[in-house]
């Protein structure tokens, strides 16, 4: 366990970017979903890239003070929530911190901004990172030093933290457990619908999109390993096309609920 004398407090472990779509021309049209004037015309998916890069380094800012040599891994994008349209023309500003800090895992907070008057809010999103090392005896977690609230937001963000990880567990064990009667019932209502006869009904076994490729060095974060984030992106682009399969309007990114990454993906792998 290392020296846990110097303790940090969430605002220490702060990093900000900024993303300046307002005078980087091209970088605002790296960042465009189509060349037609669409309201939040911006490529969610390479944002995700961004973001989970944003946690990383968060995390490693954190980690390196006692592990130098250690390296952070995603484990799961806990929760994104989109409160305004982002505008493609206006400067971006993501602010991240270390929200919790468990055994070996941290929480990353980030929070997207567009300054103006008046200033946007356009998401809040939250990664879960492990620390790992590698030494003699192989590659392993490592254990890391709490943080230090001093205030009483940081101990709110803390405690909604903490409340993230055990809904993510009670949901996990809830999906284990036989459906209720009442699900039951809403079963057996959807099957009947589908056996009468002039059903014109959505199935979800018709709304599926899918495609393969294989990965390359362009691609790494870590020695051998693919980024997260693009496969987060890959995520993202599959499910925006099968929302367009069911939706009679443009469909646009409200909330990402929890992605899990359970197995590391390796260069010459095929998603």
């Amino acid at each position: 366990m290392p020296d846990d004398s110097c303790v940090l407090c969430p605002a220490e472990t702060s990093v900000e970017r900024h993303l300046d779509f307002s005078s980087d021309r091209i970088l605002r049209r790296h960042f465009l979903l189509t060349d037609q004037p669409v309201r939040s015309n911006l490529r969610v998916g390479l944002l995700l890239e961004v973001l989970d890069k944003l946690a990383e380094d968060t995390a490693l800012k954190y980690v390196h003070r006692w592990y130098p040599t250690a390296r952070v891994v995603t484990a799961a994008m806990d929760s994104m929530r989109v409160r305004n349209v982002p505008d493609e023309n206006r400067d971006m500003i993501l602010r991240a911190r270390v929200n919790l800090v468990g055994h070996t895992s941290l929480e990353v907070g980030v929070r997207i901004e567009q300054p103006g008057n008046p200033t946007l809010h356009v998401a809040s999103c939250y990664f879960t990172m492990v620390a790992r090392l590698h030494d003699e005896t192989g590659e392993h977690s490592v254990p890391l030093p709490k943080l230090e609230y001093r205030n009483d937001l940081d101990k709110a963000r803390a405690e909604r933290a903490q409340k993230r990880r055990e809904s993510y567990r009670v949901n996990v064990n809830a999906a284990e457990e036989p459906p209720t009667r009442e699900e039951y019932a809403l079963l057996r209502r959807l099957h009947e619908a589908q056996e009468r006869p002039a059903a014109n009904l959505l199935l979800a076994s018709k709304l599926m999109a899918g495609g393969w490729e294989r990965t390359y060095p362009e691609q790494e974060n870590v020695p051998e390993k693919i980024f997260g984030g693009y496969v987060a992106h890959r995520a993202f682009m599959y499910a925006h096309i099968c929302s367009e399969m069911a939706a009679s309007h443009r469909a646009l990114l409200v909330s990402v609920d929890r992605i899990n990454f359970y197995q590391p993906v390796r260069m010459g792998d095929k998603l």
